[in-house]
């Protein structure tokens, strides 16, 4: 199942994707996808990032060659991260580039999207608390992310969480290729069996930390090739069994 956030009559709302056609669900789709009746043709809206969630949060290094490529140990336990929903954007919306930083970076990865609120569950209960996956590019201001002692700054700039371009609901994660191409041309082409925690351990530990809620959304980190964006590129994340979320730089 494909499930999109759009703007139908005014006011965002949530819709099961067929082919070309939307089928306008009511209220929230986590408990249930209940459909109205009413179909709306995907040419016609205006899609938004596919969820409106109480939190971000984000996993650095979980992918050994990534690790390798900045030269640094493999982490014995996630990295955990916040990146702040005023930084979530769509597929489609702009990445703008801040004044304040020389480098941004893209960085390609599976989204877990959350079904219902989980708190100190196991691993091996977590595909319990999961509703789909989606497409997310954490974007980075490098130069400031190597001078700050912490990564709040350099991840949490608006913009600088595209997500989307919808949830799908089914989905093996154990071995998909999540792929970043800069103005056509593939810069990342790495496989989920590289992570080093895999999602059903991330959702575990981070429910240890922290409450999560329906529509909350966990960033799963990135494969190698991390590269550079500037005015006037376009990047497309593109994972295996989701799609392609894509989204234009500018000044």
């Amino acid at each position: 199942m494909k499930i999109v956030r759009f703007v139908y009559r005014g006011e965002p709302r949530y819709g099961l994707l067929n082919s070309d056609q939307i089928e306008v669900i009511h209220n929230l789709p986590f408990d249930e996808v209940d459909v109205t009746g009413v179909s709306v043709a995907l040419s016609k809206v205006e899609l938004l990032s596919p969820v409106d969630p109480s939190k971000i949060i984000a996993i650095g290094l979980n992918y050994r060659d990534h690790a390798k490529e900045l030269d640094l140990e493999m982490p014995t336990e996630p990295c955990l991260f916040l990146k702040p929903t005023s930084s979530l954007i769509g597929s489609g919306n702009a990445i703008v580039y801040p004044e304040a930083t020389g480098q941004v970076d893209f960085e390609a990865e599976l989204v877990i999207v959350i079904r219902k609120a989980a708190r100190c569950i196991k691993s091996e209960d977590a595909a319990d608390y999961i509703f789909g996956y989606t497409c997310g590019n954490d974007v980075t201001a490098r130069d400031i992310q190597k001078k700050d002692e912490q990564w709040t700054r350099a991840k949490g700039f608006d913009t600088f969480c595209p997500v989307g371009p919808h949830i799908e609901t089914e989905l093996d994660t154990s071995n998909i290729y999540v792929r970043s191409r800069l103005n056509g041309e593939i810069r990342q082409d790495g496989s989920t069996k590289e992570m080093v925690f895999d999602v059903f351990d991330l959702v575990s530990y981070i429910s240890e930390v922290m409450t999560l809620y329906p529509g909350d959304i966990i960033f799963t980190g990135t494969p190698f090739g991390v590269g550079s964006m500037s005015p006037g590129d376009t990047i497309e994340v593109e994972i295996e069994g989701v799609g392609s979320l894509i989204n234009k730089i500018e000044q």
